[in-house]
């Protein structure tokens, strides 16, 4: 990946389901008994931009396995409201002290320290209860997300605080990092739709292997963008994590290396789809998206 300033393409997402999820996102947070000023908090948070990434995932692997997108969609809201609490938290000056996101104040910027803590606290709530109207395997669906909230908030300890185990080499480390830190909330995304979908096992356990190696190639491929892109391309700045001291897989395994292990895990997730045949083709679509992106 070099430096180069021409258009990225644009990531093969559903512009119907798209439409869908911010559709049901609002509709929630407007319907939820809250206060007006917690409610302006949340969905300033939610609604503030974003690929949708997880919870079009949740929606396309339900698809895959045979199910429908209303079917999938309150698992959907649930990770796209954890995947905000974790940015909304993330933004606060005890961790990155960032005050713009996709363009606009983040919300402990615009509503105060105080109100951004407690909007993160309600949208971490609000995913449960979101969850809790799937149609099939609530407990599971359930079960998949708060699992999976409970792994990125450790990859996020791993990547600030540290705590590895003893004698852990950088390779795991790194590898243990964006596992949890990126790759649980989207390989629990796959899980969820599938799911969602009451999928056979051979459909749960091929989506399962999908987006566990999307959830760590996406991760792979930030880390190469940061260390070889201009700051002008990427839309963001580029080489602060090198900066400051933490582990990316080029540090670990060099520029060559990152680039072969994102080509194995491209095929990791293309055989894991293998099964689902022309369901499954956005998912494929999605991986080639996601795998040579440059921003």
């Amino acid at each position: 990946m070099s430096g180069t300033t021409s258009a990225a393409p644009t990531a093969p997402l559903d512009a119907t389901l798209l439409e869908k999820v911010e559709g049901a996102l609002a509709r929630f947070l407007e319907d939820a008994e809250i206060p007006g000023n917690l409610r302006a908090a949340c969905l300033h948070a939610v609604l503030a931009g974003g690929k949708r990434l997880r919870p079009i995932l949740v929606l396309e692997s339900a698809l895959a396995a045979g199910g429908t997108a209303d079917d999938a969609m309150p698992a959907a809201i649930a990770i796209e409201f954890v995947h905000a609490f974790s940015l909304v938290h993330d933004d606060l000056p005890a961790l990155d002290n960032d005050s713009m996101r996709r363009g606009k104040p983040t919300c402990h910027v615009a509503f105060g320290e105080a109100m951004a803590i407690l909007a993160g606290d309600c949208l971490l709530a609000l995913a449960p209860v979101a969850a809790s109207r799937a149609h099939h395997n609530v407990a599971e669906i359930q079960r998949e997300l708060m699992s999976g909230t409970v792994r990125m908030i450790a990859g996020q300890v791993y990547d600030t605080l540290q705590g590895f185990p003893e004698g852990l080499p950088p390779a795991r480390q790194v590898e243990l990092v964006h596992h949890n830190k990126t790759g649980a909330l989207l390989e629990a995304s796959c899980r969820m739709g599938a799911l969602a979908a009451n999928a056979n096992p051979a459909a749960l356990d091929g989506l399962t292997r999908y987006g566990r190696a999307t959830g760590l190639m996406f991760q792979i491929v930030d880390d190469l963008i940061d260390a070889t892109q201009t700051a002008e391309h990427a839309g963001k700045a580029t080489g602060k994590d090198a900066e400051a001291g933490k582990l990316t897989y080029p540090g670990v395994h060099g520029i060559e290396g990152s680039r072969r292990e994102i080509a194995r895990l491209r095929a990791e997730a293309e055989s894991g789809l293998a099964t689902l045949g022309a369901r499954a083709e956005r998912l494929r679509a999605l991986l080639d998206f996601l795998a040579t992106r440059t921003r």
